[in-house]
């Protein structure tokens, strides 16, 4: 990291003052860029997320989406079923979305509003939808008293990142990254995503092994070991999305640069990124093969705001699909 030294006053006849003054706010900016600098590492997009800090061992992901309705088919009914807040909600779906059994809930609604919900607050509506990719959301926006969230069982939630090289067969993250999630469902409704590519990739380096793990005393890069692309389909209108409280960036997530649309697929732990980007999936192992190979193909160095990247010579087109299975093919 580092920036052209600029000479803010031209004139050498300055009054000692203010050189002073000068001279005393140079040290404070010099302080605070080198105190960010060892706290937060190298950044290779140029911007970062704030606030995403979790410890994974302790903390759950179940998020919702404000003001978000689902209806969809009852697996409890919420007028005879009340929890004290979104995240108990949350946690009893997935109690009824078990590993190795029958997923019999993946939507839940909660009112948690005492004076907007009335007789209504502390209801709990537990929900299978009929089709998990395409959920029953009649209701939407500042009006409605609800809060919503998704949670996808064994081999459900799986999208396909569908390339020359091959299909990037994705896991969503709903319980931690709900609005990122709802984008991608937004996109695969569409049936197409004009305008999606991969335009960044970048290998390993000596930094990291094959595993993804930060090889001791390496530096963090560059290169970054990532392919980079955007999700954003033309003729639709994109929204910021907002930052979520999300995994750490491990070999194989996938997560945003700042609010999207631009995304990227990591090939090393960055634990040194400090859980900065919001991961709203993981892609497959065994479709990692593909990843590798993209990083394979020629680039071009260039200069992003201070940061030595390499660009793809040709852009890798991508088109995103559903999957009904981990196992089953594209529809």
């Amino acid at each position: 990291m580092g920036r052209k030294p600029i000479d803010p006053n031209p004139n050498h006849y300055a009054k000692p003052t203010t050189l002073l003054l000068l001279t005393l706010a140079s040290c404070t900016l010099a302080y605070t860029i080198v105190s960010l600098f060892f706290r937060f590492g190298t950044v290779p997009f140029g911007e970062r997320r704030n606030g995403l800090v979790l410890d994974e061992g302790n903390v759950e992901c179940c998020g919702g989406i404000k003001g978000l309705e689902l209806w969809g088919p009852v697996a409890k009914w919420g007028s005879e079923f009340r929890v004290n807040g979104s995240v108990e909600c949350c946690r009893k779906c997935k109690e009824m979305c078990g590993q190795g059994g029958k997923c019999l809930c993946d939507s839940w609604v909660f009112c948690g509003d005492k004076e907007t919900c009335g007789k209504k607050f502390g209801e709990c509506w537990l929900k299978k939808q009929k089709d998990s990719l395409v959920p029953e959301r009649p209701g939407f926006g500042s009006r409605i008293v609800w809060t919503s969230g998704m949670i996808f069982g064994k081999g459900e939630g799986i999208v396909g990142l569908d390339t020359d090289h091959g299909t990037i067969r994705i896991e969503l993250y709903p319980d931690c990254a709900p609005h990122s999630v709802a984008y991608i469902l937004e996109l695969l409704a569409l049936r197409h995503c004009a305008g999606c590519h991969f335009y960044r990739a970048e290998g390993r380096g000596s930094s990291w092994d094959t595993n993804g793990n930060h090889i001791q005393d390496a530096s963090f890069g560059p290169p970054f070991a990532l392919i980079q692309g955007t999700l954003e389909a033309h003729g639709t209108l994109f929204k910021h999305i907002p930052a979520e409280v999300c995994p750490a960036v491990k070999r194989g997530a996938v997560a945003w640069v700042g609010s999207g649309p631009e995304f990227f697929i990591s090939l090393a732990n960055h634990q040194e990124w400090n859980k900065a980007y919001t991961v709203f999936g993981s892609v497959l192992d065994e479709d990692m093969e593909i990843v590798e190979k993209m990083i394979q193909l020629p680039t071009r160095p260039e200069i992003w705001k201070n940061i030595n990247v390499s660009v793809l010579e040709d852009p890798v087109t991508l088109w995103i699909r559903r999957l009904e299975t981990s196992h089953e093919g594209l529809v």
